[in-house]
């Protein structure tokens, strides 16, 4: 059976970049009395993000929440496919592929609503065949890029010779307003970014890149209100409970079960937080500077939803693994889902 391959990444990121003290700033502005307002910032400064990028300006009434959610929603998805049609056209272009040669895309959204999805738009945005099988993984969040991958893989081995695009997009600043006043919401805004992502996924190399040996997926039991969504009339909110803090812990037992003896040499962990890096890149038996380009991703860019691990990914690209070593790519998603890929570096 022949052996998906994902070539180089791109990750468009948007115009704005916003530093951690700007966020701070803007916090200390919007909620002098809040009775927790010191605590409220040092989270926000300890969760290792320096800067991140949006698609508007932080002052902008689409970020701060005072826009009516219509025009929020509105504004998020058009900014979505903007950036999916920027990163998707440059992913075709690096690669020299016409979207013609495009059989499949698979597309990763969640932070704004939109029918049609992304999918559909971007057949028609950057031109691909009428006839090209689609697959849109709404509401995966931070999951959705290795899911993408994996659903990407599945269909390579069930169709040989196709060539499938792989899309991600997220304005997950459309999560950041000042209705909400909990430290959970306080870390929220100062630890996601907006961005989009694509990649190529085939059974012929494109270039140096990664092999798709395996994959794996889990959903930890009892955990569906772990990271939820909630809609009112103040837009989009992330809500999490305790028992998120040790999501990742919980799942590492079940994670290193279908390791076995196996250990990668390198790894693409999903940075949603320091906690994620470090307890991860420890409970694989690996030194914490092993996930250097994860923890570079977080201070950089922020947690980029699902096009994070995409990130992480063409970080790898910039300085890559010798012929033959064996990655992990790993992420975490709402309630609380795992996906894993291993894989093998391909010069």
């Amino acid at each position: 059976m022949p052996s998906p391959y994902v070539t180089s990444p791109i990750v468009y990121l948007p115009n704005y970049r916003v530093s951690t003290d700007e966020i701070c700033d803007d916090i200390q502005a919007n909620h002098p009395a809040h009775t927790r307002l010191g605590a409220a910032l040092r989270v926000v400064r300890n969760t290792g993000v320096q800067n991140r990028w949006f698609t508007r300006p932080l002052a902008s009434p689409l970020i701060s929440g005072t826009a009516p959610l219509d025009e929020r929603t509105t504004a998020a998805f058009s900014d979505a496919l903007s950036m999916a049609e920027q990163a998707a056209q440059q992913v075709l272009n690096a690669n020299g592929l016409a979207p013609a040669d495009i059989d499949a895309v698979i597309t990763s959204h969640t932070t704004s609503w939109g029918v049609p999805n992304l999918d559909v738009q971007l057949l028609e945005r950057i031109g691909l065949r009428p006839d090209v099988r689609r697959l849109s993984m709404t509401t995966m969040a931070c999951a959705g890029g290795v899911q993408s991958l994996i659903r990407a893989s599945d269909f390579v081995a069930a169709r040989p010779r196709s060539k499938v695009l792989v899309v991600a997009a997220e304005v997950i600043s459309s999560v950041y307003n000042h209705t909400d006043d909990s430290i959970e919401s306080m870390i929220y805004k100062g630890l996601f970014g907006d961005s989009a992502g694509a990649c190529v996924v085939s059974d012929t190399p494109l270039g140096a890149g990664m092999r798709i040996d395996d994959t794996w997926e889990y959903l930890l039991p009892g955990s569906t209100a772990h990271y939820s969504g909630r809609l009112d009339a103040a837009g989009l909110h992330f809500d999490s409970t305790r028992a998120a803090l040790t999501g990742a812990d919980d799942v590492l037992p079940h994670l290193l079960n279908w390791m076995g003896t196996w250990r990668p040499d390198f790894p693409i962990i999903h940075p949603g937080g320091p906690g994620i890096i470090a307890g991860v890149t420890k409970g694989i038996g690996l030194d914490d500077k092993a996930a250097h380009h994860s923890w570079a991703s977080l201070a950089e860019n922020g947690n980029l939803g699902g096009v994070a691990v995409f990130d992480v990914l063409a970080r790898t690209h910039t300085d890559p693994p010798k012929d033959g070593d064996e990655g992990l790519l790993l992420t975490f998603g709402p309630g609380f889902t795992s996906a894993a890929i291993r894989g093998t570096w391909c010069a």
